[in-house]
């Protein structure tokens, strides 16, 4: 039995080749595929482990669970295998060494693909940008539907799916009209002639945005914008809390500011411009008029 010991003994030591001075032997791939086999069971393990804690937080969507639990993969993989080179006599250091310069070619290759997976990693961590929010991307209001590691998945108002980049998420400047509440601000511009009662025309407005917004949390606003050329300028805002029907909100704002203002009737002036004409000077250095005694002035409505 001594002798049975002492054969595996040596067959498990029995040297098979050389790598970098180290000798490997029988034992040492035996301890290189416990170390593959027991990395690929932490991993499933530890994927287990964030998707449950994450689950139970409940403040995670299943897109963000899975691009968490891969992340947590691939580091585990990194170490499992790195220990598994290091246990060969492969120097981690000497191969990131001889791979640097293929590296740095793929780096160049693919560094608007390394960019984006960068930078999905960042939306990731800083959780700004979530399934389910509504941004202004790029002049257009899309809902997030998905977030991967390359790319964000969007749905414009006309059913159209937009693929994003990440580096277009993380470098430009992105509205997030979801990111803190739903609650915004929709703004509409109206103009009244000059001859109405200012104050008549404010308290009109001002009914017109209660009622349409009677349980908004918060008050709408009417102020006098400006005197323009042909009219005086209001600017109605309410408060909404779904951006997405932002839009016609809007347009409901509108219609109802248009039927209050008919039914008191205040007029909603067309601009307008005076044009005075004359006739070219004579010798003596002075105006005719066209026609009469004094110059015909016309008044133009531009519609």
């Amino acid at each position: 039995m001594d002798k049975a010991v002492i054969d595996w003994r040596q067959l498990l030591n029995t040297p098979l080749f050389t790598i970098s001075s180290t000798t490997v032997t029988l034992l040492t791939l035996l301890l290189i595929c416990l170390i593959i086999v027991g990395t690929m069971l932490a991993s499933r393990l530890a994927q287990r482990g964030v998707t449950r804690w994450l689950g139970s937080r409940g403040t995670a969507d299943s897109g963000t669970v899975s691009t968490v639990a891969r992340l947590v993969h691939y580091v585990i993989l990194i170490i499992g295998f790195g220990s598994a080179l290091q246990t060969m006599g492969i120097s981690l250091g000497t191969l990131f060494a001889a791979g640097a310069f293929f590296a740095i070619a793929i780096g160049f290759a693919m560094q608007s693909i390394a960019q984006n997976f960068v930078s999905g990693i960042i939306l990731l961590a800083e959780r700004t940008i979530k399934p389910g929010d509504v941004l202004e991307v790029e002049g257009r209001v899309v809902r997030v539907t998905a977030m991967r590691m390359r790319a964000t998945v969007a749905r414009t108002r006309d059913e159209e799916d937009l693929i994003i980049p990440n580096s277009t998420l993380v470098q430009n400047t992105i509205t997030n009209f979801t990111l803190r509440d739903s609650l915004i601000r929709i703004r509409t511009k109206v103009g009244v002639s000059y001859g109405a009662d200012l104050r008549q025309v404010h308290d009109v407005l001002t009914r017109a945005a209660t009622a349409l917004t009677h349980d908004a949390p918060r008050e709408p606003l009417v102020l006098l914008a400006e005197f323009a050329d042909s009219s005086v300028v209001f600017e109605v805002s309410i408060w909404s809390e779904d951006a997405w029907a932002s839009r016609r909100t809007r347009s409901d704002l509108n219609f109802a500011i248009h039927e209050a203002l008919r039914r008191e009737d205040i007029v909603i002036p067309f601009p307008q411009r005076d044009v005075h004409l004359f006739q070219a000077a004579d010798a003596g250095g002075t105006h005719s008029p066209v026609s009469g005694p004094t110059s015909e002035t016309k008044r133009i409505n531009e519609r």
